[in-house]
């Protein structure tokens, strides 16, 4: 198939990259809005209807992987009109231009677009209800997909992290080695979501062939922010930093954050034959990694 990869440069695009290696008998389309220098990419526009229909139809297109999107929760609050362009209209145009074709379509989507109060995991089914502009826009972006490609599958994530980009592992780490004393929220609980292990299962569901519909994924278990941080600086070897513990309403932030966001990943599981790692198994296979580059 020819697969197009958006939002290349970003955690998730990158991971792909790495694993677009080890599956050659697809050909890959890198894109995004900037690329770095030695990179075999291009600069493609995915707010631009135009520029994303002739890049589908010039290129034929047969899947898209979209990792591209406006994830600063809290800057979302005052850049709707861009969030939503960007989580909403961008992917929708996408999902059109590869659906004119006949293809298929991998949407990210996240767990903020239910209102986090329940107490046991969520299933695709339940009602969504976001209470954020980032929520709002990727809920919305997950039915412009849906309407716009017949073979689109939907994956809702949380706590993303990776060895590229921004992200809470590495700040933890930085915080960590800066600082004598931190303070972490620890009544938000969920799932933090290896980036690479994401893409492993997204390059399953290619490779085994799309099945339509919304999917969970996330690593396996519960935690909160603290107790994560508690383990990044463990499994860093970070000692001389004191970590302690948060209520939410001591750190007010923009954008409503979840108080319970644990994702039922029964469905992917089921539908892929697929194991998922335990969140501190790939949080170590992370932080090595980030320390055997430093």
């Amino acid at each position: 198939m020819n697969i197009l990869i958006t939002g290349c440069n970003g955690q998730l695009g990158n991971e792909m990259q790495l694993l677009a290696k080890d599956n050659p008998q697809h050909k890959y389309f890198l894109t995004d809005v900037v690329i770095p220098d030695g990179l075999d990419a291009t600069v493609l526009d995915i707010t631009n209807q135009e520029a994303v229909e002739k890049f589908v139809t010039d290129n034929n297109i047969d899947c898209i992987v979209n990792c591209a999107a406006f994830t600063a929760v809290d800057k979302a609050e005052s850049s709707e009109e861009f969030c939503n362009l960007l989580n909403n209209i961008a992917p929708g145009y996408l999902a059109q231009a590869v659906g004119k074709r006949g293809g298929c379509m991998i949407q990210v989507s996240t767990d903020y677009v239910f209102d986090a109060t329940n107490h046991t995991p969520y299933k695709e089914e339940q009602p969504t209800c976001p209470n954020s502009v980032y929520g709002v826009t990727k809920l919305a972006g997950e039915k412009a997909v849906m309407a716009g490609c017949a073979k689109s599958m939907v994956i809702r994530t949380a706590w993303l992290y990776s060895i590229y980009g921004n992200n809470f592992v590495k700040t933890m780490i930085r915080l960590g080695k800066e600082k004598p004393e931190l303070g972490v929220i620890f009544d938000q609980v969920g799932t933090p979501t290896y980036a690479r292990d994401l893409a492993v299962v997204i390059m399953t569901a290619i490779n085994k062939g799309i099945v339509p519909g919304i999917y969970h994924f996330s690593n396996e278990g519960v935690i909160s922010w603290y107790d994560f941080t508690k383990a990044i600086h463990r499994i860093a070897g970070i000692t001389t930093c004191k970590v302690r513990p948060l209520h939410t309403e001591e750190y007010p932030t923009p954008a409503a954050r979840p108080h319970y966001s644990v994702l039922d990943k029964t469905k992917i599981k089921q539908t892929y034959g697929i194991e998922v790692p335990y969140w501190e198994e790939s949080l170590k296979e992370c932080i090595e990694k980030l320390i055997s580059n430093s």
